[in-house]
């Protein structure tokens, strides 16, 4: 057990550096947008409090969960509970089902993190980010997180879902989060494609818009169809990717890139918005 946990970590974090390499250089070849917050030592700042966050959430959530969603499948498959271990179904199609379906349940619970205060509380830390680049898909509060992983285990189980399917699942989903959220220039045609399946950047980006009506649209990760399914997909912003302000109109400036500042924002005023 302690030794195929050490493996599939070692695993998701050679994925990890491998896609977040890729991304920034991609970022620094063709970049979409070029502002303030994105170059020199605007850009600094944001990296190096994102990059905190991330490294913070990743040591509580190993102390919290130590098996994570994979530990989950593997404790589901050793005691045989769970649907899918208990259905005579083939090995492959249990995976793709449990892959979609947890994909199904992430969007739902991106969904939730706006709708729901309490939850928004934490989610808007997220949203907080002035910038939108690779590293803002990595810009979680830990608590988020925390909660994230106990909705996924939970998922995990109620499915049985096979160990393969959920390693591959969390490989994909940093991986597209940090694909989405990047300020990559892709070709337009490319992205019209590609968004008819998956998540582009130009999509997500409507996401991060400061405009509320905008910010509660396009809440997938990896599929798009779900936001087409349930009517919450938007083309594009109303101002366009050029002039389109991103972050929250309450936290301008480079108070919203630092580190304390981003922890302690759930407890602070939290203000009403006007969607959603």
């Amino acid at each position: 057990m302690i030794d195929f946990l050490t493996s599939e970590a070692g695993i998701r974090l050679g994925a990890f550096i491998a896609i977040f390499t890729a991304m920034a250089a991609f970022e620094l070849w063709s970049p979409r947008l070029e502002r303030d917050e994105m170059i020199g030592a605007l850009k600094t700042r944001r990296w190096f409090t994102n990059l905190s966050v991330l490294l913070i959430s990743s040591i509580i959530l190993r102390v919290v969960f130590p098996a994570a969603a994979v530990g989950a499948a593997l404790a589901a498959e050793t005691r045989g509970i769970g649907l899918f271990n208990m259905l005579p179904l083939p090995a492959l199609a249990a995976g793709i089902i449990s892959f979609v379906i947890l994909d199904f349940a992430i969007w739902l619970e991106h969904l939730a993190s706006h709708k729901i205060p309490l939850f928004w509380r934490f989610h808007r830390m997220h949203h907080a980010d002035t910038g939108f680049d690779v590293t803002t898909g990595l810009r979680f509060h830990p608590v988020e997180i925390l909660v994230s992983m106990l909705w996924k285990a939970l998922v995990v189980i109620a499915l049985g879902a096979p160990v393969l399917s959920v390693l591959i699942f969390e490989i994909v989903l940093n991986g597209t989060s940090m694909f989405n959220h990047s300020n990559v220039d892709l070709p337009r045609p490319l992205d019209r494609v590609l968004r008819r399946f998956i998540v582009t950047p130009d999509m997500h980006r409507v996401h991060h818009s400061s405009t509320p009506e905008e910010t509660d649209t396009n809440y997938g990760f990896n599929f798009s169809f779900w936001d087409r399914i349930f009517r919450t997909y938007l083309a594009q912003p109303a101002a366009g990717h050029q002039a389109m302000e991103i972050g929250l109109k309450e936290y301008r400036g480079a108070v919203a890139s630092g580190l304390i500042w981003c922890l302690a924002l759930p407890f602070r005023k939290l203000y009403r918005r006007r969607s959603g």
